[in-house]
């Protein structure tokens, strides 16, 4: 599996986007949100990457795992806790 690369995702950099994240195992799911992206970056361990929406807050998604991208989608799943993390620009 080839690790996800942060400059490939340069084209969500202040966009739009919905962000959902999802329990594999069914259970409940958390309301889709819109946030625009502000920035990313690596988290200083390297495991994640950051999707920041302003100074402070972000999200962050696993490195390790399965992924797939697209110009306009970016969906990472971490087989270890079983979430599913999509990103996509609207």
């Amino acid at each position: 599996m080839e690790p996800i690369n942060l400059e490939e995702l340069r084209q969500f950099a202040g966009s739009s986007v919905e962000i959902t994240v999802h329990d594999q195992q069914g259970g409940d799911q958390a309301p889709a949100i819109n946030k625009k992206i502000e920035r990313m970056e690596y988290c200083p361990d390297r495991t994640h990457i950051r999707f920041y929406f302003d100074k402070y807050n972000f999200i962050a998604v696993p490195l390790a795992g399965d992924f797939a991208q697209s110009e306009t989608l970016f969906s990472a799943s971490d087989t270890e806790s079983g979430l599913t993390y999509t990103i996509r620009i609207i």
